[in-house]
């Protein structure tokens, strides 16, 4: 159970992210489509794993839009956008941002990955969504990059995620 905090109280995540070096947790997600995605669907490309609570909150927005800029950049590298949201949601603010260089996808069908990855918040007013982290994982699907923002109302050190890459 990760330790971290929301408006400066402690909230708790449902366990730890996989460890630097090992192997990314197969998921099953949900995309804009309603279909379900899974993990072997982007492998042999680098996968950035941009992980937040809802994409109706600015930090989160931001999060998208920086990370649809930056995957432009770097062909080979798919760019994941992981929220609780509803499918609707994710697809309603790409499509009035104009954000089409990210895959948006949500847990809401498959709750399991927020228990596997140990993003999802236990308690406080935002139980049930999904923390703020980012994970790189490579070619191979092993882990070689992972931050959980300690603050949830912060951004992610995209620096450094990206630096990974």
């Amino acid at each position: 159970m990760a330790t971290i905090t929301f408006k400066g109280d402690t909230i708790h995540t449902a366990g730890t992210l996989p460890a630097i070096g090992s192997m990314a947790p197969a998921f099953t997600l949900t995309d804009s489509d309603l279909a379900d995605r899974t993990m072997t669907e982007y492998g042999g490309r680098k996968i950035v794993m941009n992980i937040f609570p809802s994409i109706d909150t600015s930090v989160c927005a931001m999060s998208v839009r920086r990370f649809n800029a930056e995957a432009a950049a770097r062909p080979g590298t798919v760019i994941l956008c992981i929220s609780a949201d509803l499918p609707f949601a994710s697809s309603r603010f790409c499509g009035a941002e104009g954000l089409d260089k990210v895959v948006t996808l949500s847990d809401f069908r498959h709750k399991e990955f927020g228990t596997d990855y140990g993003v999802r918040i236990m308690d406080s007013p935002l139980a049930g969504l999904l923390s703020r982290v980012v994970l790189v994982i490579d070619e191979q699907g092993r882990v070689v990059y992972c931050q959980q923002v300690e603050e949830i109302g912060q951004e992610p050190d995209y620096d450094a995620a990206l630096a990974v890459l």
